[in-house]
């Protein structure tokens, strides 16, 4: 499973880099530039975090992992108590996702931590882009073992944990909303993809809320605080916002051994629904293509963002994913394991 959760952050890195990279402001009028020694600092613990980060994946041993995690947090503040730290993009941290909303008013660090009998725990933090340049961060404790209601509202001391992929932001009524879009790898039997609310209440962070709707529903449904998938571990299946529909669209899931109560048996079924966002919420659509399949072919099977630029979970080679013919950027090394893939 390391190999497959490297690929997903590598390839997530290169589909949405450009984009956030573009977001990392560099300057701002009246405020000054990372200054020389700062960003002469800030080199130098990427180089040590970056190692770090590898080891988090690759290290020996659940003690080893553990430790270059707690090593990898200390060193990360610290690089980032540097003045106009946020404009340093951490470039280096191929395995650390690093994503920004389009008004780059802060980032969201992730990563996740592998354990030998297969689950994951997850570690992360909101940097804010403060006008001063000062650090203000929200570490993000992962509570999601421990959560026995999914469906709740929470703050970053109890946040449902997942490496995050994509934020979507809108606004509405003088308020914005981020969507976050994040991947668990969960347990040896079944992993998860989230879509996550996050907003602002006094300058803190509000996970969660009333802001997925299923009242358009031939038959509604409660909303939800936050929508998760969970599915089959060996399978893949699509979870993101499509811009050419402006929606979030994602794969419609059904037990291959009918028995939707057990989440490790749910795949895809090829059939795709969706939420569009109307009035500040994300209302579900059950249904998004309805082409008529004409006689002689199969059935359309339209890609979602995610799936059409850059498969995540599925492991393939970077150039097969990438559609691109070149050479990737040099991979992690992997480490043999003779327990899982």
């Amino acid at each position: 499973m390391v190999k497959k959760l490297i690929l997903f952050l590598l390839l997530s890195s290169a589909t949405y880099t450009s984009q956030a990279q573009s977001r990392v402001p560099a300057t701002t009028p009246g405020v000054p530039a990372l200054e020389p020694a700062a960003r002469t600092s800030l080199k130098h613990y990427q180089d040590t975090l970056k190692k770090l980060s590898q080891e988090i994946f690759l290290g020996k041993g659940d003690e080893g992992r553990q430790h270059a995690c707690d090593e990898f947090i200390p060193i990360l503040v610290k690089a980032l108590k540097n003045k106009h730290s946020f404009r340093f993009p951490f470039d280096s941290l191929r395995t650390i996702s690093i994503q920004y909303p389009k008004d780059s008013s802060f980032r969201i660090f992730s990563w996740a931590l592998e354990r030998e009998n297969g689950f994951y725990r997850h570690f992360g933090a909101i940097q804010m882009n403060t006008p001063d340049g000062q650090l203000k961060l929200f570490p993000l404790f992962d509570a999601s073992d421990y959560m026995t209601n999914t469906d709740t509202i929470t703050d970053n001391k109890y946040w449902y944990g997942c490496l995050y992929y994509h934020i979507e932001q809108r606004h509405y009524f003088n308020q914005e909303f981020y969507t976050l879009f994040g991947w668990d790898a969960n347990n040896p039997r079944s992993q998860k993809k989230i879509v996550d609310m996050l907003t602002f209440k006094d300058g803190k962070p509000v996970f969660g809320g009333p802001y997925f709707s299923f009242a358009q529903d031939s038959t509604p449904k409660p909303g939800k605080n936050r929508f998760i998938l969970e599915y089959k571990k060996e399978s893949t299946i699509s979870l993101n916002f499509q811009p050419e529909k402006d929606m979030i669209i994602y794969d419609h899931l059904v037990s291959e051994s009918n028995e939707p109560e057990k989440k490790h048996t749910m795949v895809s079924d090829m059939d795709y629904e969706g939420f569009k966002w109307m009035m500040g919420k994300w209302m579900h659509v059950d249904k998004i293509f309805h082409d008529a399949i004409p006689m002689g072919k199969g059935a359309p099977v339209p890609m979602p963002m995610d799936v059409k630029k850059k498969s995540m979970t599925n492991p393939q080679s970077y150039e097969e994913a990438t559609g691109t013919g070149t050479a990737a950027p040099a991979p992690t090394p992997q480490k043999k394991k003779t327990t899982k893939s």
